[in-house]
């Protein structure tokens, strides 16, 4: 069964239109997204294993893992005077109208990273290789390289160099373990057209991202992102901190951002005429 977010499903225009008016008042940045729901009980609960599931494998995250609750976002610090202003540009789907917000996602722009760990991210899975582990979302079906060969992360992302890296959607990330049980990633060199959450705080390409996954047991996994961007913000801080739990049956459904049906729904929310011939 597919699943499309409400901005892209136009079988049902009444509801739309009504929902669009709405939108403006989600929840504080702080709470975590609603649940994927069929009925009244998780998709994500039925599918997810039961009790701990014995000890972990060592140095193993490969398979899929699930979140029915998202993730909690903590307390931002204090931005910088260039934090504000790019801050300040970010119009998000919480206070403004869907059609005034500028939100890259109302476009199916990538989320890019961070922010693709925050965005109500209720599936994740990884894929172990030689020399690199592949992360990949369920939302979008987006995924990225971590790579584990021991090579730095690039120290001069968009600088003027002549061999200076460009800045990626997902930046650079290596990882490594630092237990049998704790893969920590640092990634850095963040486009800065990305925010790095849903409410649209800035990054700059000088981001540096630290991710501790921890596999409590067979079953559960703990992840908390650490950001350290001095030119955005005055101090270091958790974004987050999220649990996961393992999907026996290796399997979602799924989610994708279509660019035609949200630049339909765009034009529906913004253009009064088109709202009333929905509604005829």
């Amino acid at each position: 069964m597919r699943n499309l977010s409400p901005r892209s499903t136009l079988g049902v225009m009444a509801f739309i239109i009504s929902a669009s008016f709405a939108m403006a008042q989600n929840k504080p940045q702080t709470e975590a997204p609603p649940p994927l729901r069929e009925g009244s009980v998780s998709i994500l609960d039925k599918l997810a294993a039961e009790g701990t599931g014995g000890a972990a494998p060592k140095r193993d995250l490969t398979g899929f893992w699930g979140s029915s609750v998202g993730q909690k976002i903590n307390p931002i610090p204090p931005m910088t005077p260039w934090g504000e202003q790019v801050f300040h540009t970010h119009k998000n789907n919480s206070e403004y109208a869907v059609a005034d917000s500028n939100d890259p996602d109302n476009t199916c722009d990538p989320l890019g990273f961070p922010r693709a760990m925050v965005f109500m991210t209720r599936g994740i899975a990884f894929a172990t290789m030689p020399d690199r582990l592949i992360q990949m979302w369920q939302y979008d079906k987006t995924w990225r390289e971590i790579f584990t060969d021991g090579r730095p992360l690039p120290n001069n992302v968009g600088g003027s160099e002549k061999d200076a890296p460009d800045p990626h959607y997902w930046g650079y990330s290596v990882g490594h373990w630092k237990d049998d049980y704790t893969f920590i990633v640092e990634t850095t060199g963040v486009d800065e057209n990305t925010w790095l959450d849903n409410a649209g705080h800035p990054h700059s390409v000088g981001i540096r991202v630290t991710e501790t996954y921890k596999r409590l047991d067979h079953n559960d996994l703990e992840v908390t992102v650490h950001v350290d961007d001095p030119k955005t913000y005055a101090q270091p801080f958790d974004l987050s901190t999220a649990h996961f739990k393992w999907i026996p049956k290796q399997d979602f459904e799924e989610q994708i951002c279509i660019g035609s049906q949200e630049l339909d729904y765009l034009k529906l929310i913004a253009d009064p005429g088109a709202r009333k011939d929905a509604a005829k």
